[in-house]
């Protein structure tokens, strides 16, 4: 994987990568690398991210991302810092040259480390320090200086495993927490909120009380969020007949579609697909 003048969109490891928007804008400009955790984080952690970029000499790059219903952990200068879900669209505007490592949470998998509900976190970025110690600062220099991701992420993972509490056992609602998620995310049968607490046994009051304490969005959100993702995906792809695919992610008909993607894109679908 290089860092630069690449013509070929694979080599940036950007490309169907659902949630990242107009992934062609990235080739050439950066690389992302994703890396599985250490395996006795695997319950908390979906994988770490590393993003490389050498704009030297070129423009800068403002890429953007419909973000997830996950917390990272993000080690970048000038210091560490811990991103909330971000319900709006996320924007970072690259330039000069650099890296980052992130660590991105499975929903849920931060409550162990927070110890408190993840809600107060939504649409926040805070000093990883305020969470993690004055040593997460050291750690992140030598994350930072590395080039291996492997070996950033290998230090990240111990990182975390030496803050793991030490009474800390399996949650089983967190588990639950992120099986629903998995569950409003893979399954685009599923439209509404009391369709998804039921197929996991739950009552709605329940379902969000769960999300607000271990994912921090609720789960109308996240079942909005997914079809949101399949709709940027779907303009990146093909020639797209935005009519039959608002039924097909369950909207009412295509302006409904219209609306909610222009809100948090800033673009209506079909001028989206053209840029």
């Amino acid at each position: 994987m290089t860092t630069g003048g690449s013509t070929d969109p694979d080599e940036t490891g950007v490309a169907g990568v659902r949630g990242v928007l107009h992934p062609q804008g990235a080739v050439g400009r950066l690389t992302l690398d994703r890396i599985p955790p250490a395996a006795a984080l695997a319950s908390l952690v979906e994988f770490h991210w590393r993003v490389r970029w050498d704009l030297r000499g070129q423009a800068p790059h403002e890429q953007k991302v419909l973000a997830h219903p996950n917390v990272h952990l993000v080690f970048e200068a000038p210091c560490a810092a811990v991103y909330g879900v971000d319900r709006g669209l996320f924007v970072r505007r690259l330039e000069g040259a650099g890296q980052v490592l992130g660590v991105k949470f499975r929903p849920g998998g931060f409550r162990a480390f927070w110890r408190r509900p993840v809600q107060e976190l939504v649409d926040l970025v805070l000093p990883a320090a305020e969470v993690f110690g004055a040593e997460v600062e050291e750690t992140g220099r030598r994350i930072l200086a590395l080039d291996d991701p492997a070996a950033m992420a290998a230090a990240a993972d111990a990182f975390l495993l030496d803050r793991l509490p030490a009474e800390r056992t399996e949650d089983p609602q967190a588990e639950l927490a992120a099986a629903m998620v998995e569950t409003a995310i893979a399954d685009r049968g599923l439209l509404r909120v009391e369709q998804l607490a039921e197929r996991h046994g739950v009552s709605v009051r329940t379902l969000q009380r769960l999300f607000a304490e271990y994912v921090g969005v609720g789960p109308k959100w996240v079942l909005r969020r997914a079809r949101l993702h399949e709709a940027a995906q779907r303009a990146e792809e093909t020639t797209v007949d935005w009519s039959a695919l608002a039924g097909d992610l369950g909207y009412a008909d295509q302006s409904h579609l219209t609306r909610d993607f222009t809100a948090v894109v800033g673009l209506p679908p079909d001028r989206y697909a053209h840029i």
